[in-house]
């Protein structure tokens, strides 16, 4: 018999996922949980092609690349959620972006990215984005929080970027202050968000024109993105 793990798995990926993950939700607070102890994280990665053209700063097709990540994304949520509540259990699926951020902070209560590492996806690089083996941080994610006995990875607890400083390097708003992360320490610690975000604003009305908060240097000049870029174009 298949297993909800495996059915889970299957239709995400069958719907455009390219990983799919679960995590145990209870070790943290119940109201930032919904009082729901497990969770399915799944990302969507951005189009390699697209990824290696933004080293410079985002282009028009970055940002219809984005749109599409997130739009698809959103749908996912939906498919597993509903798969789960039509099998009795109770589920929850958010939006892709500006999830319940408070834009005085630039934060949320509970990140996708912090959930994905809960599912072993992968760990938060100097720039503050999840950074992934197979994809690096060309990625975009979401979850769905549940009340089903999922089957929990290894949470990944501390940072593997070790002495690299490629995106401490090329960030246009120093906003990556060159400090690894890990699961207990504070965003402000290694990360100025608001930086980030004057400078994704600056560079999105430069280069494309739009009134919008998107960047994306960090990402494409991370060596594990560069590593799945180039793995990627070396086989088409």
């Amino acid at each position: 018999m298949v297993n909800i793990v495996t059915e889970i798995t299957d239709l995400l990926k069958s719907g455009g996922a390219s990983v799919v993950g679960f995590a145990d939700m209870r070790a943290l607070p119940a109201n930032i949980r919904h009082d729901l102890p497990r969770a399915i994280s799944f990302a969507v990665a951005l189009d390699p092609k697209i990824v290696a053209s933004i080293k410079d700063g985002p282009t028009m097709e970055y940002y219809n690349e984005y749109k599409r990540a997130n739009a698809l994304l959103g749908k996912l949520g939906e498919i597993a959620a509903d798969f789960l509540q039509r099998k009795g259990c109770r589920a929850m699926t958010f939006a892709a972006t500006h999830e319940g951020i408070d834009f005085s902070t630039n934060s949320t209560i509970l990140p996708h990215k912090t959930v994905a590492t809960l599912a072993g996806l992968g760990w938060i690089g100097k720039c503050a984005l999840l950074v992934t083996e197979q994809f690096g941080s060309a990625i975009r994610i979401n979850r769905v929080l549940t009340d089903v006995p999922l089957t929990a990875a290894t949470p990944i607890v501390e940072s593997r970027c070790g002495e690299c400083t490629a995106c401490v390097d090329a960030c246009p708003g120093h906003a990556p202050k060159g400090v690894n992360w890990a699961s207990d320490k504070y965003r402000d610690l290694f990360f100025d968000a608001g930086a980030c975000r004057d400078a994704a604003r600056e560079m999105a009305y430069k280069k494309v024109g739009i009134k919008d908060t998107f960047c994306g240097i960090c990402m494409a000049v991370c060596p594990w993105t560069i590593k799945y870029v180039k793995n990627n174009l070396n086989d088409q």
